[in-house]
This record gives C-alpha cells, sequence and structure tokens, in this order.
C-alpha cells in the first residue's frame, strides 16, 4: 500500500486531533498536530509577555518545538519542556488563534511541518493543511460541526479536566475563533476544493472513524 499524506482541516472543537491519532494509529503513520505548535508559541508569549507582534517575532529564533512519547500518547515539547498539560486552556487557544494571523508565524512553523511531511506516511490537522502545508496531500479531510454541538464538546472536556465553564462563554468562545479563523488575512480557514466534507455533529466517534478509514483505504489504492 502506498504511503501519502493526509491532511485534516476543520473548526475548533470538531476532534481534529482525536481523528487523526486515531486514523495515524490505524494506518502506522507518523501523527502531527499543528494546533499544538501554535499553542506552544502562544503558551511562550503568554509567559514573556509578549504583547506586539514585533515581541513575538524576535523571539522566534528562541523557540523550539518538538513532539515526545510520554505515557503513550504524543507531547509537544516547548524549548525542551512538556508543556502538554499547559497548552490546553481556553486562554492559550484563544492567544494561538490570534498570533496563527502573523504572516511569519505561520510561516516559520509551515516550513518545519513541511519538512515533517518529506517522507509522507504522516496525518497533520490544523486549520490550512490541504490549502497552504500541503496542497499536494493525497487525502484531505474537512470536518465539521454544529457551533452548538462543538461548544458542548469543548464545555465537557474543560469539566472533565477540573474547570468551572459557563457554557454560553464557550460557545461565544466558538463563535469567536470561527470569526477569527476564516477572516484573517493569512491563510484563512477554508475548505479545499477536493477536500472530503466529513459533519460529525451527529456521528459517533465508531461511525466517523469506520468513514474516515474507507476514505484513507481509497486514497492508498
Amino acid at each position: 500500500m502506498n504511503k501519502i499524506i493526509v491532511a485534516i482541516d476543520g473548526y475548533s472543537s470538531c476532534g481534529k486531533s482525536t481523528i487523526a491519532k486515531a486514523l495515524a494509529k490505524y494506518a502506522g503513520y507518523t501523527y502531527v498536530d499543528t494546533g499544538a505548535m501554535y499553542r506552544a508559541i502562544g503558551l511562550y508569549t503568554l509567559r514573556h509577555g509578549l504583547t506586539t507582534e514585533a515581541a513575538i517575532l524576535a523571539a522566534l529564533p528562541k523557540i523550539q518545538i518538538g513532539f515526545i512519547l510520554a505515557d503513550g500518547a504524543q507531547h509537544v515539547t516547548l524549548n525542551g519542556e512538556d508543556v502538554e498539560a499547559h497548552i490546553r486552556t481556553l486562554e492559550v487557544g484563544n492567544r494561538a488563534s490570534e498570533i496563527s494571523q502573523i504572516k511569519e508565524v505561520r510561516a516559520f512553523l509551515v516550513a518545519q511541518q513541511q519538512q515533517m511531511g518529506l517522507q509522507k506516511g504522516i496525518v497533520m490537522d490544523g486549520r490550512d493543511i490541504g490549502t497552504v502545508v500541503f496542497p499536494q496531500a493525497e487525502l484531505k479531510l474537512f470536518l465539521t460541526a454544529s457551533p452548538e454541538v462543538r461548544a458542548q464538546r469543548r464545555f465537557d472536556e474543560l469539566k472533565e479536566k477540573g474547570g468551572q465553564p459557563v457554557y454560553e462563554e464557550v460557545l461565544k468562545d466558538v463563535n469567536d475563533r470561527d470569526y477569527r479563523d476564516t477572516h484573517r488575512a493569512e491563510s484563512p480557514l477554508r475548505q479545499a476544493d477536493d477536500a472530503i466534507v466529513v459533519d460529525n455533529s451527529h456521528l459517533t466517534r465508531e461511525e466517523q472513524m469506520e468513514v474516515i478509514y474507507k476514505h484513507f483505504e481509497n486514497a492508498c489504492k
């Protein structure tokens, strides 16, 4: 079976990372969470109080992002520190969404992401994988679900982690991120012309993975 590049794009809280991890495991491929890379830079800017674009760009050469296996899962590292537990907050997510609009930040990370895919056999998820990072990907998936469903998923996730979220605030955050992601000047979120749309608003995890596995197997032929 030929090795391919799988590009998974879509809105926040659509389960892109969960699906990409499952597909990578199924295929024996490498998984790259590009959102975690932006979150790592967002965390760095928050920790160092970097609020201007100039300050963020000046810091990029000091930032090293990597991936490690820890407790059987892939974690992102920031300058050698495992920051997986620190990058999954709303605050860091919002900062990541903000800095992802900066052209130079995107170029900095896209270059790293493209290098990772040179040997194929990779599953990568994000906002612009099929349109910018890997427009030549053999399989492009675009995930979507209603804002209300996505907000409920995010609400439940935050509660499980011990937080005290307010659903209305989470829904507003989802809608705000959708607007920023689709209206940013640099590489906005959009569906690639040849992407396969998967709306998982009312699909179980097993149902959606069955659909995705079939698309993967067809793309490898």
